[in-house]
């Protein structure tokens, strides 16, 4: 049922859909929403056919669990990478944020979040498994951990170290913390995150 505020019980409930995304409060979803009633009726239809489709045919990567259009995403499939450096992250916005650094060659791993017990969250609910799957299969000679240095980063960090202790070949680094403790990748500047992945070291557990 719909408290109407709005003179239009459509209007409202667009309103309220919209303020359901993240950092989207019911004024700026109203200032989207009257925007839109602004727009022609076509440029309309291709914003909610580029979601559908976007929410209906992205997948995600079968090696890295990165977003795609195919099985495979351009990253896994370039040729030109390093395959043998993995970049452990915790969501594909880490990915960009690396990416956008153009320091690092290799190929990534998106855990899908980081442990966190307060949040329901456990080694489980991410991709651990396969991560450790992956590099018993050969051919890893690096994994970096690039996740936040936060306490449930470090939690993850460290799960993730006694996971690939029996692979004493792989070595196994943790960006330089050039970051502040209590940051999230993704809101890092583009700067000192490059120089965090060039300047990594050994992770000791």
């Amino acid at each position: 049922m719909i408290n109407q505020q709005y003179p239009s019980q459509l209007l409202e409930r667009a309103v309220q859909e919209f303020a359901k995304l993240p950092g989207i409060g019911r004024k700026t979803a109203l200032r989207l929403v009257l925007h839109l009633l602004r727009q022609d009726a076509d440029d309309v239809a291709l914003l909610t056919d580029a979601i559908s489709r976007m929410k209906q045919e992205v997948k995600r990567c079968r090696v890295c669990h990165n977003v795609s259009d195919s099985d495979l995403c351009p990253i896994c499939s370039d040729p030109h990478r390093d395959e043998s450096t993995v970049c452990v992250v915790e969501n594909i916005q880490d990915v960009l944020a690396v990416e956008n650094t153009q320091q690092f060659t290799g190929l990534y791993h998106v855990l899908g979040g980081i442990i966190s017990p307060m949040d329901g969250i456990g080694p489980a609910d991410l991709e651990i498994d396969s991560l450790v799957e992956r590099v018993s299969e050969g051919g890893v000679k690096e994994v970096i951990l690039a996740l936040s240095s936060t306490m449930e980063g470090d939690t993850t960090n460290f799960y993730i170290f006694r996971k690939l202790a029996p692979y004493s070949d792989v070595k196994i680094s943790i960006i330089a913390r050039g970051i502040s403790v209590g940051d999230e990748l993704e809101y890092t500047d583009e700067v000192t995150l490059g120089r965090s992945i060039l300047n990594r070291t050994p992770f000791t557990g």
